[in-house]
């Protein structure tokens, strides 16, 4: 097996292990948007798994992320981010260790965007972490799910603009990844206080009013896909839209989580 076709295959498996709403997605785009998404997806990820570590100080995670950055501004090499990472061989997961991988994975053309968007992604989360994630307004938590998530909605947009000359708006965009977010802010809420009592909901807010907040930007998502007229870019953002929205609705049903066979109905709705 050529080490291109071994890399497609390990990206393709890491992404179907780490991804619940854009693995489904990313498979109906066409080749090399398919390698542009999955590897944008799973840089972020990687960052990600450093932020949410259980094991690592806030101090530490901070340092990390923003090393991280700074290499991936710098032009990152592979021997800088194993050495980097080498202390914490044991406790980070496969989809960070390999950060080098998913880079390398990127298309050549678009892969400096996709760095960008990550660096900046990392230097957020690292003032986060700092802060002990305390969201105390509205202000703060659009500050959080824009580094978290809006960055996602504008990355793609440099990708769709890259490949297939789409022009989308910029805050639409950031809605799309907001909206999303504010979803899984809901969905994970227990999961999150018992994460060391990391609350996302700001100071005086029910559950009503992040609903309220998701439902917002959902809809500013919606607005953003109609400059996409149609094929699998298309798809792709109206997927994992529809898999929010069918999420709020099962929450609101008193339902923890969607089954297997309510998301492949939503997704066949879509794609059909």
């Amino acid at each position: 097996m050529s080490e291109n076709i071994r890399l497609h295959k390990d990206a393709i498996e890491m992404l179907k292990e780490t991804s619940r709403t854009f693995f489904i997605p990313i498979t109906y785009l066409s080749e090399g948007l398919k390698e542009a998404v999955g590897s944008a997806y799973l840089c972020m990820r990687a960052i990600d798994e450093i932020e949410d570590h259980p094991e690592l100080e806030k101090k530490a995670k901070a340092t990390l992320l923003r090393s991280v950055s700074s290499l991936l501004r710098e032009g990152v090499s592979k021997e800088e981010l194993a050495k980097l990472f080498a202390p914490y061989q044991n406790i980070l997961p496969e989809v960070t260790l390999r950060l080098a991988d998913w880079i390398e994975y990127c298309p050549k053309k678009v892969v400096d965007q996709v760095l960008d968007a990550t660096a900046i992604m990392g230097e957020g989360m690292a003032d986060w972490a700092l802060k002990d994630w305390e969201i105390k307004s509205e202000q703060d938590l659009d500050d959080y799910t824009y580094y978290v998530a809006g960055l996602v909605g504008v990355m793609l947009s440099d990708i769709w603009k890259w490949h297939s000359g789409i022009e989308t708006d910029k805050d639409l965009a950031i809605g799309f990844g907001r909206g999303l977010q504010s979803v899984n802010i809901l969905r994970n809420r227990s999961e999150d206080l018992e994460r060391g009592g990391v609350d996302f909901f700001p100071e005086g807010w029910e559950v009503a009013d992040m609903f309220a907040y998701a439902r917002r930007n959902l809809k500013l998502g919606e607005e953003y896909t109609k400059a996409i007229k149609s094929g699998p870019i298309l798809d792709f953002c109206k997927i994992p839209l529809a898999l929010a929205k069918a999420t709020l609705q099962a929450l609101e049903e008193g339902k923890e989580k969607m089954t297997r066979q309510d998301v492949n109905s939503v997704v066949n709705r879509v794609v059909e």
